[in-house]
């Protein structure tokens, strides 16, 4: 088994804190940026924001349905969240939330740092596609969270 690293990065034209709230919650916010051609399904199991949060969830990707199960904590709230699968290879998927000095945009970074099934040659080319089709992803996730976010912060703005 080959570990493998993932990410992909944007710049999100709202606010850091109602970026964040939008990740960590896992009733709501978090489900809203999902990419529903790749996301079946996402369950709270414990808890619903933040660390403690227990959630299960499906993926779709090149025909092949996978169930995951993740723990989540907040290394440093309101900026890092991290969901570790508890699962079969133990992936750990990162969201780094960073405030841009404009103060009303914000850089968010995805990563997941896990390891193939496979070795070998197998395991290189295992490695390649689940290195691209997680990057394919997180791309989605980060428009569709650019999409919430941006819309809330506008409408924030017209409300007060």
């Amino acid at each position: 088994m080959k570990p493998y690293r993932a990410t992909a990065s944007s710049i999100i034209e709202a606010p850091a804190e109602l970026v964040y709230q939008t990740l960590a919650d896992y009733h709501h916010g978090h489900p809203s940026i999902l990419p529903k051609q790749y996301f079946l399904s996402l369950e709270v199991e414990q808890g619903g924001f933040g660390a403690g949060t227990v959630i299960n969830f499906q993926t779709r990707v090149l025909g092949e349905t996978q169930s995951f199960r993740a723990a989540i904590t907040e290394p440093e709230p309101g900026r890092v969240l991290v969901e570790t699968n508890l699962g079969e290879g133990g992936g750990v998927t990162t969201f780094i939330v960073q405030p841009l000095s404009e103060g009303n945009r914000t850089e968010v970074i995805i990563t997941t740092e896990s390891a193939t099934r496979r070795s070998g040659g197998l395991g290189s080319v295992e490695r390649l596609l689940t290195k691209m089709f997680l990057q394919r992803i997180y791309k989605a996730e980060l428009k569709q969270l650019a999409r919430v976010c941006e819309g809330s912060a506008d409408l924030g703005a017209k409300i007060t």
